[in-house]
């Protein structure tokens, strides 16, 4: 096979951003004569990427701003100056200009559905009722419009592939698994918590809807009957009103160590924190948006053999019940001295690490569909 240039593209998340790079782009360079290039938000650029990899930081704008226009224009530029013969877009916000392009160009073209961004909109309180219901409408006109163009889909979650009318038999499914480092050992089990106090863990997105202050009033709790707890909230928050109300709170909470926010924090450091941490806090809202969707974390966690307390979920309960890898409860009316008790009394992870979160399936499908599409 002579050799062939793919392109991952995404406007809001940065080059170096864990699917689009560290589990799509990583995979994909190997196969033969590939040429792998990523265009996304500005950020560092990985010193250790393979010599096949190329990083194309062409976006650096707020997320409601008129640069998002712009970048319809820079992306199509790109498009022109790399030819690409296989496009993945990674958000619905480029299939517009690369659905144009695949078809002037014959190009395939390759959808990554990371979210139902429809129901996000309409399910969630990000904006104004009537502004989120036109951007729904909006979004989910040009997946539609798309649909025809579209070689083959990608799907994060197995949910989606019954919420979404515009699927067609042309997908596979490839979930969220952890792609473990180089350096990543397996974790000895079964893991039993300390008597002391407990180091609590909150990583990914500080946002209401994902729990954190419901996360902040139960470190509360924990800290309350195990002095000397803390809690880690570590992560990027989208918006600043959110980000501020944290702050405000660490500086009356001493136990609160906050990493991130305002700003992107490297993967790696996140691997750290989830490393030194005694329990992980899924502290998840009720929404119909994320009931069936599976965190990304909850993959990383229990890779890394920490022990998980979740807001109750059947999805989420049956994972963690089958691996004993931790506890539901409903966080908002939790009885923390009877949670610390069973919480002691339990051993974790009494089978080991279960070997089905991690990418390594997910990688073989991906490499599978691809190539079939290079061919």
């Amino acid at each position: 096979m002579s050799e062939k240039r793919i392109l991952l593209a995404s406007l809001l998340k940065p080059v170096n951003e864990v699917r689009m790079y560290e589990k799509l782009g990583l995979s994909l360079c190997r196969l033969p004569q590939a040429q792998v290039h990523l265009c996304g938000f500005q950020a560092a650029i990985p010193v250790d990427a393979p010599p096949n990899i190329y990083f194309h930081p062409v976006f650096g704008f707020k997320r409601l701003h008129f640069g998002r226009a712009k970048a319809q224009w820079l992306y199509y530029r790109l498009l022109r100056r790399l030819k690409p013969h296989l496009i993945i877009a990674c958000t619905h916000e480029l299939l517009l200009p690369s659905m144009y392009y695949a078809r002037r160009y014959k190009c395939k073209l390759v959808y990554d559905v990371q979210e139902n961004y429809t129901l996000n909109l309409t399910a969630q309180h990000n904006y104004r009722p009537g502004l989120k219901h036109l951007m729904a409408a909006g979004v989910r006109s040009i997946e539609n419009a798309a649909a025809g163009s579209i070689d083959h889909y990608l799907v994060a979650e197995r949910s989606y592939l019954q919420d979404l009318p515009f699927l067609k038999q042309d997908y596979t499914l490839i979930e969220n698994k952890y792609k473990p480092k180089a350096t990543y050992s397996l974790p000895v089990t079964p893991i039993t918590l300390p008597q002391g106090p407990l180091r609590l863990l909150y990583s990914g997105t500080i946002s209401e809807i994902y729990g954190v202050f419901d996360a902040i009033a139960f470190a509360d709790t924990i800290q309350q009957l195990r002095p000397g707890s803390t809690l880690t909230i570590i992560g990027y928050s989208p918006r600043k009103e959110t980000w501020q109300k944290v702050k405000e709170l660490a500086t009356r909470k001493p136990y609160l160590h906050l990493a991130g926010g305002d700003k992107l924090v490297p993967h790696q450091q996140i691997v750290q924190q989830i490393q030194q941490s005694d329990v992980g806090l899924l502290p998840y809202q009720p929404n119909e948006s994320t009931f069936r969707c599976i965190p990304t974390k909850l993959y990383e966690y229990m890779a890394h053999a920490l022990p998980i307390i979740v807001q109750q979920n059947p999805t989420w309960h049956t994972i963690i019940a089958e691996h004993a890898a931790g506890l539901s409860i409903n966080f908002t009316a939790c009885n923390a001295a009877a949670l610390l008790k069973d919480l002691q009394q339990q051993q974790f992870y009494t089978s080991g690490i279960p070997g089905d979160v991690y990418w390594n399936l997910e990688e073989q499908k991906l490499l599978q569909a691809i190539n079939n599409l290079l061919i």
